[in-house]
């Protein structure tokens, strides 16, 4: 579906990664894992940022990524959304997390990976199915 503004109208499907800060392994946490993925899917239906396939959603043990639509909107909003929500839901949920591993910092590093899909989405397909 394509995005509609008062001056614009588009889509842009990107590829999204965010990195746990520290490199910490939190995704081998079963409970950490499943509550992230349950947060995407609701931030996607909340902001209306589609992502692709829910189940495509790849997790290595200390980053995620996904495909997602961001429509209008600017890569760094986008990147403010889904990290700055997950980190706030994820510090209430496990609060003993931000404690044990981030030493009162943040749970994201700053640094994020949000760039076109290209030609290609099946390889990419593929990759996340990985």
């Amino acid at each position: 579906m394509i995005a509609r503004a008062s001056s614009c109208i588009g889509n842009s499907w990107r590829h999204a990664t965010f990195k746990v800060k520290y490199c910490h392994k939190l995704f081998e946490i079963e409970k950490v894992r499943m509550f992230v993925f349950d947060l995407l899917d609701q931030i996607s239906a909340s902001y209306n940022l589609p992502i692709e396939e829910i189940e495509d959603i790849g997790f290595g043990d200390n980053h995620v990524h996904f495909d997602v639509d961001i429509k209008i909107r600017s890569k760094p909003e986008v990147a403010k959304i889904f990290k700055g929500i997950i980190a706030k839901m994820v510090f209430k949920k496990f609060s003993d997390v931000k404690k044990r591993y981030f030493y009162g910092s943040g749970f994201w590093s700053p640094a994020y990976f949000l760039d076109n899909i290209g030609r290609k989405p099946d390889d990419i397909k593929q990759y996340l199915r990985k």
